[in-house]
């Protein structure tokens, strides 16, 4: 077994164990379901209470059961089928948002910028992913854009020492967005290949410290016209469906191009990357299950089903 079929199997490994909680609601309480003799209306009404016990949302919930009673209407009669039947449908709804990042321009440097609200984990996902592009034979300059927080800007030179990579950086209570314009000169100039920029977390609700962001996205698309090559919100995962409102209202004023779903650790409400996949229609990019730099990989919507309803790994599969 190569090394890098080992980290995968790994990291699968960890992805069920974490999205536990999650499976209680809908896995364990499946299996039970098979004890029944016959599909009925009390059978599906089960699934779908499990479904929002778990954080899919009632829209997306709908979308499901809907589906489902299609299908065991067209297709289906025995109950250990129906297992199949929801894999399918939920890979249906997270396929137009398994779209990995491309980090590729004809300009140097590709340019990612983070947001999100405090706590979601940006600068510890910027010090993941450093890690990542690195190993990947990518050069990485870091921008220090949260000048609020002096502890963000000692987290970021921590990772930017870890990975032995240059971070730009201002004094405490500097203007972001000049330290987004510096950093983008200084990858220019060095002829980095991606400038990854922090940002101060922030609500959505706080309209000028949204407009801060709106201020730092043009300082960079002034720098050239294709940056940023990649708006990157990270999302807490344990916060439910109060990150998809999160997700909106940021998208609504940055136009997100990408998303990151942290602490799936944390969180018995696993389904809420199905509710973002079906009403946003934002790429997830990367979900992140624990604090080491490995514990961040880029999403595989088949990886994340098969370990949300308890399939084997697909490395074991005969």
């Amino acid at each position: 077994m190569s090394d890098k079929e080992s980290k995968s199997i790994s990291f699968f490994s960890r992805l069920k164990n974490t999205l536990a909680g999650t499976k209680a609601s809908v896995t364990d309480n499946f299996f039970n379901f098979l004890g029944k003799t016959s599909i009925d209306d009390d059978l599906i009404e089960d699934i779908e209470a499990h479904l929002i016990m778990s954080d899919v949302g009632i829209e997306t919930t709908d979308i499901i059961i809907k589906q489902l009673k299609n299908e065991t209407k067209k297709k289906i009669s025995e109950i250990k089928d129906l297992k199949n039947v929801l894999k399918n449908i939920m890979l249906s709804i997270l396929e137009p948002v398994d779209i990995r990042l491309t980090v590729e321009s004809e300009d140097k440097p590709f340019v990612i910028l983070m947001v999100g609200v405090n706590g979601a984990g940006k600068t510890t996902s910027i010090g993941k992913l450093s890690s990542s592009f690195i190993s990947n034979n990518n050069s990485v300059l870091l921008a220090a854009g949260d000048t609020f927080r002096a502890a963000a800007v000692e987290q970021l030179e921590s990772w930017a020492n870890r990975n032995n990579i240059d971070i730009v950086s201002q004094v405490s209570g500097a203007d972001p967005a000049a330290v987004c314009y510096d950093a983008y000169d200084s990858a220019k100039a060095k002829n980095i290949d991606i400038l990854m920029v922090d940002t101060a977390g922030r609500l959505h609700t706080q309209k000028g410290l949204m407009d801060e962001l709106v201020k730092i996205k043009n300082t960079l698309n002034k720098q050239s016209l294709d940056a940023p090559h990649e708006i990157l919100l990270v999302l807490d995962a344990s916060l439910g469906q109060n990150a998809l409102i999160q997700a909106e209202r940021f998208n609504e004023t940055l136009g997100v191009t990408g998303l990151i779903i942290t602490k799936l650790d944390g969180s018995a409400k696993g389904g809420i990357l199905l509710s973002i996949a079906n009403q946003l229609n934002i790429p997830i990019r990367y979900i992140g299950i624990g604090e080491k730099a490995e514990d961040m990989k880029t999403f595989d919507r088949f990886e994340y089903v098969d370990a949300l309803l308890d399939y084997p790994n697909p490395n074991e599969r005969n």
